[in-house]
């Protein structure tokens, strides 16, 4: 499990495609403390993870699904990653509970300066927007933010100086894709309140039965 609050940046110095997966060499620096082989490193908000490590990175390999799903089939070398290590049991909780499977990708359609902040617009599906609620929180590339507004098209995010300075935000322009992990307790929610499926038992009642208990 992840918070959603970035450590580092990191960057993508290495990428070997193959059909359809790809194994990534990231090269950072704060997430290698205390980090072993087998653990999980949250890069761009998906949860990968870590195949081998360096002094100066670790590589990981992403699997056909991830890059079907994610925007991490439009990574380039060089390219800059959020990173964030598994959150720890005695870490503090300063974002939302974020599990690194995302949901889908949205795109930037514009970015406007207010004064000390910085207004993100993304349009994203409706299967996605459906869990999007006002105030609520999304992770964008992995990063916990508080919704300011959504619409049938697309929502809004408010981002200060400081977020964009430690993230790959400032990264991302107009056009730009970005991952989308919706808040898992709506989905959840979802889930419980939906009706049971339950199947129906198969019916007896045919012409054999029928001609068995002498009813033809």
């Amino acid at each position: 499990m992840f918070t959603g609050i970035i450590e580092e940046t990191g960057t993508i110095c290495e990428i070997k495609k193959g059909a359809v997966s790809a194994q990534v060499k990231i090269r950072c620096r704060k997430v290698l403390e205390g980090t072993e082989v087998g653990d999980s490193i949250a890069v761009n908000g998906i949860c990968l993870t870590v195949t081998s490590l360096a002094k100066d990175g670790f590589t990981a390999d992403v699997m056909a699904e991830t890059m079907r799903r994610s925007s991490l089939s439009e990574l380039t070398v060089p390219g800059v990653v959020n990173l964030e290590r598994a959150m720890r049991a005695d870490g503090r909780f300063g974002g939302h509970i974020v599990s690194g499977h995302i949901d889908g990708c949205g795109r930037v359609t514009d970015i406007k300066q207010e004064e000390n902040a910085v207004w993100y617009t993304v349009a994203a599906e409706a299967n996605l927007l459906r869990y999007l609620v006002e105030k609520g929180s999304v992770a964008l590339d992995g990063i916990s933010l508080t919704i300011a507004n959504v619409t049938e098209r697309d929502f809004k995010v408010s981002v200060i100086p400081h977020t964009r300075q430690e993230t790959a935000l400032t990264e991302r322009k107009k056009g730009s894709i970005v991952n989308i992990e919706c808040d898992i307790v709506g989905k959840y929610v979802e889930k419980l309140l939906a009706p049971a499926k339950v199947q129906e038992p198969k019916s007896r009642l045919d012409e054999n039965f029928l001609m068995e208990h002498g009813f033809l």
